[in-house]
């Protein structure tokens, strides 16, 4: 893999785990002001709210392009190896076209909440955004699923597993 595309990958990992940290403690604050001193932080839920989606949809490409999705392995002792790769491929193949079809139906979804000026309850946080950025997400994840049926996923030579060791 080119070096600049794990320097991206490192990049989207750290501003993920930012992103998560900050929701752990804005969510830690907002607890102890809610019980300690029954002032909850203004908008918590809201920020939360956007935090999570930030986290998920910029995970989303980099789980792809791992080819680290859930998978369920029921056919593969009873096909043989070349059907299990025409089955493989036909499988990535669907993933790019549910992902592809996600990533429209979130440019719709953005273009309705920008045109009726959808926003957060408590911030008014404008929603349209993040549902562009969720819909820029899935149509990375389609792209890197096309890649990963072609050329293999994007594996962390870095990387140890205790579940490979066994």
């Amino acid at each position: 893999m080119l070096p600049l595309a794990w320097k991206i990958r490192r990049g989207v990992e750290t501003v993920m785990a930012l992103f998560l940290l900050a929701m752990v403690a804005l969510t830690f604050a907002d607890v102890i002001g809610r019980r300690l001193v029954g002032k909850p932080i203004y908008g918590a839920n809201d920020i939360t709210e956007h935090l999570m989606a930030l986290v998920v949809f910029a995970g989303l490409p980099l789980v792809t392009a791992a080819g680290a999705h859930l998978t369920i392995d029921l056919a593969d002792k009873l096909v043989s190896k070349p059907w299990m790769a025409w089955w493989r491929g036909l499988v990535a193949l669907l993933v790019t076209v549910v992902l592809a079809v996600i990533a429209w139906l979130f440019v719709k979804h953005g273009l309705n909440a920008s045109r009726i000026s959808e926003v957060s309850q408590a911030l008014r946080v404008p929603r349209g955004p993040l549902y562009f950025f969720m819909a820029l997400s899935c149509a990375l994840s389609a792209l890197a699923a096309l890649i990963v049926a072609v050329t293999g996923p994007m594996i962390d030579p870095e990387d140890t597993h205790e579940e490979e060791a066994l």
